[in-house]
């Protein structure tokens, strides 16, 4: 297995008192491909282990509301409570950054619920540039299902654009009071001259649409007007602001953050009423090199957030 050593530090900026965040190391892991089980097995190593423990994950499907399959894997620890885990754009639940959580979680007991949402990865549906407030529709579909079988959800977390949906989740449904947002987006507008190019509005009124090609020159995925028009009346300012101020937020971001720059987290600072922002120094949009440090982050503020409840 491969291990990821970077040398790391980061500063917090709280509208409480901050917390001492604990110490939490562990390597980077390698995930199988997915079988059409009900179950699988994962391998992880520990670096002061003889053997590596199999670690058993429970492969569930959620219909949303449109009747499509999400497909997620639940890391069981027999908790009543369960973090939900969200992964961003053109991504899934087997991203580094998702899986890792899972397995820090787990590690301290604490189950956790990592699915595609719909038109990527394993769920059903189709994939769409948008989709924000559908996306907050799909995790509703699995808070409802774990609710079902009487467990609880602690925390919903995402990253990058699931940052944006676990925040629009709490400001439409008013029944999770801990959220975490991994490098969410705060202007919606910004960010799509980089994907889509300088005069992609003129492409897309002109054809209906935008393709957007990798390097091959293949189609990666479209862009319709209507899934940009999606995105672009969000306003994710009035959004957070419907936030009631009994549910806690935390905030993290990279200070070195290319994909979405770290004065958006500034920016969520200033009007979510219950929130902590934690930046870490030197991390890119997808902690390449603090991983590690990212779960002990979170950990802290979700061990601490049971405390209170």
């Amino acid at each position: 297995m491969e291990t990821l050593a970077c040398n790391f530090h980061s500063f917090i900026l709280n509208s409480s008192n901050s917390q001492t965040l604990s110490s939490l190391k562990f390597p980077l892991h390698q995930i199988h491909s997915i079988s059409s089980a009900t179950s699988l097995s994962l391998r992880m190593a520990h670096p002061h282990s003889a053997q590596s423990p199999v670690i058993e994950q429970q492969r569930v499907i959620i219909p949303n509301k449109h009747g499509e399959k999400l497909v997620g894997l639940l890391h069981e620890t027999r908790s009543k409570e369960i973090v939900v885990l969200c992964h961003g754009f053109k991504s899934t639940k087997a991203d580094r950054t998702m899986v890792n959580l899972a397995l820090a979680l787990e590690k301290e007991g604490i189950s956790a619920f990592r699915f595609d949402f719909a038109g990527n990865g394993e769920s059903e549906g189709s994939f769409e540039f948008g989709n924000y407030l559908r996306e907050a529709d799909d995790l509703h579909a699995v808070t409802q299902y774990f609710w079902g079988a009487n467990r609880m959800i602690s925390a919903i977390l995402g990253h990058s654009k699931g940052g944006n949906v676990v925040l629009l989740y709490a400001s439409k449904y008013h029944d999770i009071h801990t959220v975490v947002n991994v490098s969410g987006r705060y202007d919606l507008r910004k960010g799509i001259e980089e994907r889509l190019g300088k005069d992609f509005m003129d492409r897309i009124k002109k054809n209906g649409f935008v393709d957007i090609k990798n390097k091959t020159g293949s189609v990666e995925f479209r862009v319709t007007e209507a899934s940009l028009m999606d995105r672009l009346n969000i306003d994710m300012r009035e959004a957070c602001l419907k936030i009631p101020g009994e549910c806690r937020v935390l905030t993290v971001h990279g200070s070195a953050d290319k994909v979405i720059p770290v004065e958006d987290a500034l920016e969520f600072a200033k009007i979510i009423p219950n929130h902590k922002l934690h930046i870490v120094e030197g991390a890119d949009h997808n902690y390449t090199c603090q991983q590690t440090e990212l779960a002990s982050i979170v950990l802290s503020y979700l061990k601490a957030a049971l405390q209170q409840d």
